[in-house]
């Protein structure tokens, strides 16, 4: 009796399921007294975002974050390109029920306490009453005001820091599929730093997706599965921490001495402050150390590694002629 092929079996999930998709998204603004100037705060961006995934969006000031993120919220218009959340496109209204907004300067009704503005945002998603009794409390606890007597006063009274975390638990009230987060670490200590990310590593656990800029790059590295670098609203790059910083380690050097154009020549990313120096070995090893040797230089040490997501993002400023952050 022939016995029938075995069928190869597939998740539905295999494939990875597109959450946010831009395609040659652009915004200009119009200003002036003749309203004659224009301002390209974006231009022609194309990205996709997975679900399940954190995405990190790097940037200096004015570079256009925020812009991209108003874009997909529906909160501006697109002057051109398209895009689409969950599948649908931007401004559909059922899809802002599945999202979560924290902004990086939220503005909030101050009179209320943290406990009524939560009430609030739960009823403006429509919860029911009970189910944001139970949620309300979870999520205090989430975000490290549980145990704080802050909850119940107004939040006029509240400093910078609980503000952001009170806005976190706003953008979260919902149970998002899609979170936005406009620098969510703005004005926390390294104490409220931490729990921040803690709370975006459990929101991955969830498997939701979540979408957010910062200027604390280290924080981006260590939580992000991808990250995009904004540069005067050009997408300019966007990818894994290998496929952007290189799997291949290299040699972070620092010494002393020695002449500045040979050291240039031999190490990227040179950073020199009055006798000391530091930066990354791109040739041999035995060839730069003779080469300091006969220069007078003093090797202090070598030790491999790879690009750190910083030093990768001042390379990108420094190839495009920012030196400031103007």
């Amino acid at each position: 009796m022939n016995q029938a092929p075995e069928l190869e079996m597939r998740s539905p999930q295999s494939e990875p399921v597109p959450v946010v998709e831009t395609q040659n998204l652009g915004k200009f603004y119009r200003t002036g007294f003749w309203m004659n100037q224009k301002i390209e705060s974006l231009r022609s961006c194309t990205l996709t975002l997975y679900r399940g995934e954190t995405f990190g969006l790097l940037g200096q000031n004015g570079a256009g974050k925020t812009t991209l993120f108003k874009l997909l919220l529906g909160l501006v218009r697109p002057t051109s390109g398209r895009a689409s959340l969950l599948g649908k496109p931007i401004g559909d209204r059922p899809v802002k029920q599945r999202v979560g907004y924290l902004p990086e300067n939220p503005y909030f009704y101050d009179h209320l306490t943290g406990w009524e503005f939560l009430e609030f945002a739960a009823e403006l998603f429509q919860i029911p009453r009970g189910v944001s009794r139970r949620r309300i409390p979870e999520l205090l606890d989430l975000v490290g005001l549980a145990k704080s007597a802050a909850v119940k006063k107004q939040m006029r009274q509240y400093s910078k820091g609980m503000l952001q975390r009170i806005g976190m638990a706003q953008a979260l009230i919902n149970d998002p599929e899609l979170v936005f987060l406009d620098e969510p670490m703005s004005g926390l200590d390294p104490m409220g730093r931490y729990q921040i990310r803690e709370i975006i590593l459990s929101l991955k656990d969830q498997g939701k997706t979540i979408f957010f800029n910062s200027h604390v790059l280290s924080d981006v590295e260590k939580i992000c599965d991808r990250v995009g670098i904004l540069v005067r609203g050009e997408l300019i790059c966007a990818g894994s921490l290998d496929e952007l910083l290189g799997t291949a380690a290299t040699y972070a050097v620092t010494g002393k001495g020695g002449d500045r154009e040979t050291l240039e020549n031999w190490l990227e990313n040179f950073d020199r402050e009055r006798d000391s120096w530091q930066g990354h070995l791109t040739g041999d090893p035995q060839a730069f150390l003779e080469h300091l040797q006969a220069d007078g230089g003093q090797l202090i040490s070598m030790n491999l590694s790879r690009l750190t997501l910083e030093e990768f993002f001042m390379r990108q400023l420094r190839d495009r002629g920012i030196t400031s952050s103007s």
